[in-house]
């Protein structure tokens, strides 16, 4: 493929939003990850080798791919993928900038759904590419999204579909012949399907957990990371993960041109998760599921101005706020006020998405949400 000329980037309002907030906020209300832990509490999950290993470990350059070890456990995630099929990245963040202008020369069309994370739009248009936004529908069973509009919305020289479930902010899954009906649309028409997968394993209900992209077809590209079901951001691990090794050698070459590699001790502390992630993971899962009820009495208190549906899978969910000043005020409000932070729905408006002036995204994967609710509990009494 010819290089594409990449644009300036407009502001990633999100992240433009949390730089206000995040960290001067007393309750953080919003969190997209799960509940996070100390290196010593991580460490414990390993064994006395890991331990022993992390105290000698030295401090040189890594393989720009990623380690062997690490690589292979990333690999015992998947069904089909092995080491081989497995590039590691600083983040995801780092792989969806890589992955999303790579993936289109301009002209080409991507579609994605919306709300979304931004960058997953932002990267493509950026790149000279057209892009389309697929709403998910807030129905009265939950989120969802109608293949149909995505079928609709389908173009001669449409080369990616991006998707990402569970899916950021609704904490939307899709059914199972839903989603093999879109990777085979996918594979019927040649467009690579990119799949954003950083919530998978933290579904309520295990049974919804979808397989991953990769596993699927040969082409399409996984994405995931250690910051959200498994709760670890400050390590800043990612990868990508496809068959296609044409692909990968290509994000390899320009991954040279930012990260290089990962920090070799988040690597290996990394690999000592990926070992321990069925027990992290379901830790993850409880919290969410003991948050859940909280939010649902705290709602049901406030019925007249606040409803949601919970997440099916992730630790993210989009509600709706009722009140007459809509929900962007009262998230301003709320946060300058009583320190709780939220996000309100212009943060998710874009080019390709003007989100009613009635949701915000609420975190539930933290202990300290049951904090945060009291919090807006009394911010709502005062009222």
């Amino acid at each position: 493929m010819s290089e594409s000329t990449f644009q300036r980037l407009p502001t990633f309002r999100l992240e433009d939003y949390f730089s206000r907030w995040e960290f001067t906020a007393r309750h953080h209300l919003t969190a997209s990850d799960a509940q996070s832990m100390s290196i010593g509490e991580l460490l414990a999950l390993g064994s006395d080798d890991d331990r022993a290993a992390f105290d000698t470990l030295g401090l040189g350059y890594v393989e720009t791919r990623g380690g062997d070890p690490l690589r292979e456990a990333v690999a015992a995630t998947y069904d089909a993928c092995e080491p081989q099929d497995i590039l590691m990245f600083a983040g995801a963040e780092e792989a969806i900038f890589w992955v999303m202008q790579l993936a289109v020369e301009p002209g080409d069309h991507v579609i994605v759904p919306v709300p979304n994370y931004q960058a997953f739009e932002a990267i493509p248009l950026a790149a000279g590419a057209e892009v389309t936004g697929v709403p998910l529908v807030d129905t009265e069973s939950g989120w969802t999204i109608d293949l149909d509009d995505v079928r609709g919305a389908l173009r001669p020289n449409t080369r990616v579909i991006g998707m990402n479930f569970p899916h950021n902010p609704t904490g939307a899954v899709l059914d199972p012949a839903r989603w093999q009906d879109l990777v085979d649309l996918c594979e019927e028409r040649g467009i690579r399907l990119v799949s954003d997968e950083v919530y998978r394993g933290v579904e309520r209900d295990a049974a919804r957990r979808l397989p991953q992209a990769a596993d699927l077809s040969p082409t399409a590209v996984s994405i995931n990371v250690m910051s959200k079901a498994y709760g670890l951001p400050g390590l800043r691990v990612g990868w990508v993960a496809s068959r296609d090794h044409a692909f990968l050698d290509l994000l390899e070459r320009h991954k040279h041109y930012t990260s290089i590699c990962n920090a070799g001790p988040s690597e290996f502390l990394a690999t000592v998760a990926l070992r321990a992630g069925d027990r992290i993971r379901d830790r993850n899962r409880d919290i969410v599921a003991a948050n859940v009820p909280l939010v649902d009495d705290l709602f049901a208190r406030y019925a007249d101005l606040l409803s949601w549906h919970p997440p099916v899978g992730g630790s993210v969910a989009f509600a709706r706020y009722h009140g007459p000043e809509g929900a962007n005020r009262f998230c301003r409000e709320l946060v300058e006020q009583a320190g709780v932070l939220l996000l309100p729905s212009e943060i998710y408006c874009t080019p390709l998405s003007d989100v009613p002036d009635r949701y915000f995204r609420i975190g539930v994967g933290r202990r300290s949400v049951p904090a945060g609710l009291t919090a807006l509990d009394a911010h709502l009494g005062r009222r």
